[in-house]
C-alpha cells in the first residue's frame, strides 16, 4: 500500500527527516508517536503528497502501486484526490456549508455526480451516526460531530489511504475515544488503510502498529 524508502526532508540547513524507510500494508493502522520536532508532521505531509523530500531522485515513494513524486503538480492534486483522505487536528470545516455540503467538497472536486456523491454522502452520515445532522452547519454541531463530519469527508472518494494528523487533538475525552473506535470500525467495514499522528498513548496502542520517531528517524516498530 506504501512504501518509502530514504525519505529526507531538510529546512533551513536543518535536516527533518533522515532516511524514512516504511512499508505499510493495505487495511493497517499504523500510528505514528514521538516527541515534538521528531518529524512526525513532516513524514506525514511527504507520505500523503502535500510535500515531496529533498531527495527525490535518490528515494522512493510507492502509494497504491503508483509513483506520485515526480507527477506534476495537477496530477498530484488528481492523485491525491483519488487515492488520499485527510483528517486533522482541527476540522477546517467552511462554515457557510451544511454538514452534507463540506463532506461533498472532494467529491465535486473530483468532478463525481452529484446525486451519486450525495447518496454516498448520507451513508456515510448514516454509518457515523450523525445523519440527523445533515443540514447542520459547523456551529450547530458538537466537537465530536464536527470530526465525524471531517472523516465522511475523508472518506467521500473511497481513498486507498486516511492520513489522520492528531486528529483526536482537539476533542474531549468520550469524544476522542468515540474517534479512536470508529478507526477500527472503519477499517474493518471498509478495509480502509490510516497512519495516524497522534500524541494520544491510548490510540497508539490500539493501532496495528506504532512506530516512534526521534531526531528525524524512525526508532521503533511495535507491533
Amino acid at each position: 500500500m506504501i512504501i518509502a524508502k530514504n525519505i529526507q526532508k531538510t529546512f533551513h540547513n536543518t535536516q527533518v527527516l533522515k532516511g524514512i524507510d516504511l512499508h505499510i500494508k493495505k487495511g493497517e493502522v499504523v500510528a505514528i508517536v514521538g516527541p515534538s520536532g521528531a518529524g512526525k508532521t513532516t513524514l506525514l505531509q511527504i507520505l500523503s503528497t502535500l510535500d515531496k523530500p529533498n531527495n527525490a531522485l535518490n528515494s522512493e515513494l510507492i502509494i497504491n502501486n503508483i509513483n506520485p513524486v515526480n507527477l506534476k503538480d495537477k496530477k498530484i492534486s488528481e492523485f491525491r484526490n483519488q487515492h488520499i483522505g485527510f483528517v486533522f487536528q482541527f476540522h477546517q470545516l467552511l462554515p457557510e456549508f451544511t454538514a452534507i455540503e463540506n463532506i461533498c467538497i472532494p467529491a465535486y472536486i473530483g468532478n463525481k455526480k452529484n446525486d451519486t456523491t450525495h447518496k454516498r454522502a448520507l451513508e456515510l452520515l448514516d454509518f457515523l451516526g450523525i445523519k440527523n445532522k445533515a443540514n447542520n452547519k459547523p456551529n450547530q454541531l458538537s466537537g465530536g460531530e464536527q470530526q465525524r463530519v471531517a472523516v465522511a469527508r475523508a472518506l467521500i472518494n473511497q481513498p486507498a489511504i486516511v492520513f489522520a494528523d492528531e486528529p483526536s487533538g482537539n476533542l474531549d475525552t468520550e469524544s476522542a475515544n468515540n474517534l479512536h473506535d470508529l478507526f477500527f470500525e472503519l477499517r474493518d467495514k471498509f478495509d480502509q488503510t490510516f497512519v495516524i499522528v497522534t500524541h494520544n498513548e491510548k490510540l497508539a496502542d490500539m493501532a496495528d502498529r506504532k512506530l516512534t520517531m526521534r531526531d528525524g528517524k524512525i526508532e521503533t516498530s511495535v507491533i
